[in-house]
């Protein structure tokens, strides 16, 4: 584990390093005291307090995986982080497809994954996750749709102190999906999805449609029931109306 008290971003600075041909072994993880400039996805940015939130990246090598499988790592770590939580936290936490991470309505987490491939062969991965930990004041346009662990445990937590167990987490469910719990990890993600089997709005091209969330192809495109005729959507094809 790598610590650093002040980075624009965790993610940058693993590629930067990977780039460099810098030899960091498969686990290491960075971590930012302060990340000031973190980013989520579809270029979103993600704002923490400094001190107050996990902020890490951390390096794969699944090589074990065709590219074509991309989302079956999202799928494991998105349900590792969401397990996670729920040790800690002893409420339900959910995954809003992609992979953001909701306890209720709000939003306590968030996971950016980078591939990095080469030609036809995966050659890394760099996972980005922040997680709301002991920040309770959030900026104006998200402060009702934000949550903290210290929100729901009414207490501190030391933030360093909790990677250890999260990365454990994230190991096994890791090490499940490298031994080709394939099926496995996908039907674990599903059962975990933020809405679903439940009746919502949702965006498809500036239009607002009402449909009830199936589930998520192998691909990772997400399902939507419209009164029983079944459509599948890119991240960039529909948004969840909240």
């Amino acid at each position: 584990m790598i610590t650093l008290q002040r980075i624009p971003s965790t993610n940058d600075y693993l590629k930067e390093a990977l780039s460099k041909s810098t030899p960091l072994p498969e686990g290491t993880v960075i971590m930012a005291v302060d990340q000031h400039d973190g980013r989520g996805q579809k270029g979103t940015v993600w704002q923490s307090e400094p001190g107050k939130n996990l902020t890490i990246s951390l390096l794969l090598t699944p090589t074990f995986l065709d590219p074509k499988q991309q989302f079956a790592l999202t799928a494991a770590i998105s349900f590792a982080v969401a397990r996670w939580l729920e040790s800690l936290t002893h409420v339900s936490v959910k995954i809003k497809w992609p992979n953001d991470i909701y306890i209720g309505d709000r939003k306590i987490g968030g996971i950016l994954i980078e591939n990095i491939l080469k030609g036809k062969s995966w050659k890394s991965a760099v996972i980005g996750i922040g997680i709301n930990i002991n920040q309770t004041i959030f900026p104006a346009g998200i402060q009702h749709q934000a949550t903290s662990v210290k929100q729901i445990l009414h207490k501190d937590c030391q933030v360093s102190e909790l990677l250890p167990d999260l990365c454990k987490h994230i190991e096994q469910e890791y090490i499940a999906l490298k031994s080709g719990r394939f099926d496995t990890t996908l039907a674990d993600y599903k059962q975990k999805l933020y809405r679903l089997n439940e009746l919502h709005p949702y965006l498809v091209e500036g239009i607002n449609v009402s449909g009830v969330l199936r589930g998520v192809t192998e691909t990772g495109r997400l399902q939507i029931d419209f009164n029983g005729h079944l459509v599948d959507f890119d991240i960039k094809e529909i948004a969840f109306v909240i």
